[in-house]
């Protein structure tokens, strides 16, 4: 095995191990990638359910006509959200969390409406629907399932957000906003401003 070979297989090892656990609960660094692609997919223990992220690095130009403002295209596919700068000297690339279902999953256009460091959460009227042992609110802290950061986003009711619950990251998870680890969403929010393009895939 050649020593480049080596490397990548040590890097997808220690990207699986960050992001499953490895009985720690570390979350998994997110990937700056300057050239080339780099793929994955791996499963969890036994114990847990199917998680999934596919990592591979992709240009913008297919999906945005410019990057002004910064665009963070997300993959439900491969469950991983990329980030490119206004001036294009910043990328990112995140795992996620996707919504449990089709019915429940939005595709489009959009973009970032609203920021909020410390968010509440109140379920929709369709989740108190299917679930009415739901609380009507909860505030910012551990128990909330925004986790520390949400960008709204044009669409009602759809967040790209954090989460306390680290298992949650590389499923389907979600009621239909977009789960990132707390560290991750951090820096996407301080990456990203009111008027960040978003295209979900």
């Amino acid at each position: 095995m050649t020593d480049v070979r080596k490397t990548l297989n040590r890097r997808a090892f220690l990207g699986t191990a960050a992001l499953f656990g490895a009985g720690l609960a570390m979350p998994g660094v997110a990937q700056t990638l300057d050239a080339g692609a780099q793929t994955f997919e791996e499963t969890a223990n036994t114990n847990m359910r199917r998680n999934i992220s596919s990592f591979r690095a992709m240009d913008w130009r297919p999906y945005f006509n410019d990057t002004r403002n910064g665009a963070i295209l997300v993959d439900i596919t491969s469950r991983a959200l990329h980030f490119w700068s206004d001036d294009q000297t910043v990328y990112k690339l995140y795992p996620s969390s996707i919504p449990v279902s089709e019915d429940l999953t939005r595709r489009g256009r959009t973009e970032v409406i609203r920021k909020v460091e410390g968010p509440s959460w109140a379920p929709t009227p369709a989740m108190k629907q299917r679930n009415p042992e739901w609380p009507d609110y909860v505030p910012p802290g551990p128990d909330n399932p925004l986790g520390t950061h949400a960008l709204h986003l044009s669409w009602q009711y759809y967040r790209i957000h954090g989460t306390h619950d680290t298992r949650k990251i590389g499923r389907k998870s979600s009621n239909g906003c977009i789960g990132l680890y707390n560290e991750h969403i951090a820096e996407l929010f301080n990456l990203s401003k009111v008027g960040t393009q978003v295209l979900i895939i």
